[in-house]
């Protein structure tokens, strides 16, 4: 892929991207960095990613960079100081609910129901197989509707 064609698919996927890092690293100036950084690392490796194959392979990236970036985090101050990013109103009960998720369950459930990733598409970019990420999701649902159930009772 030619570095225009892979600029305009970048800046189509950004959207998404910087969805997907908020909500891994709930701070915007670190999930605009991961952004950045994620675009960085495609953009050098970008005449070697195979055809159709674009999208999966910047969102891997991006969810290194998310890692990378949590470890150095936990590294250099404890979490409990990390600061919040904006809320939604309109959907803070359920960003509520997301957050309290470990980030074994909450990340294949946002790359499938906020940005539409497959199954397959999934296990493949977290290294998993597909039944695990079948799993993950339908445990990260069931813990999902358990913690708005109680949040609805409280």
């Amino acid at each position: 892929m030619d570095k225009t064609a892979f600029s305009s698919l970048y800046m189509e996927m950004m959207p998404g991207l910087y969805r997907l890092a908020l909500s891994m690293l709930h701070n915007t100036a670190d999930a605009e960095d991961a952004v950045q950084q994620a675009a960085l690392k495609a953009w050098q490796v970008s005449g070697r990613i195979r055809p159709g194959g674009e999208r999966m392979y910047v969102t891997r990236i991006l969810i290194n960079v998310c890692h990378d970036i949590q470890r150095q985090r936990m590294r250099a101050f404890p979490v409990s100081k990390v600061p919040e990013g904006p809320e939604q109103p309109q959907h803070e009960g359920l960003k509520d609910a997301l957050d309290r998720l470990p980030e074994k369950l909450r990340t294949p459930l946002l790359l499938m129901y906020l940005e539409g990733w497959s199954e397959r598409e999934i296990a493949s970019m977290l290294r998993m197989t597909p039944y695990a990420v079948k799993s993950r999701l339908r445990r990260g649902r069931a813990a999902l509707a358990e913690i708005l159930h109680e949040e609805e009772i409280v």
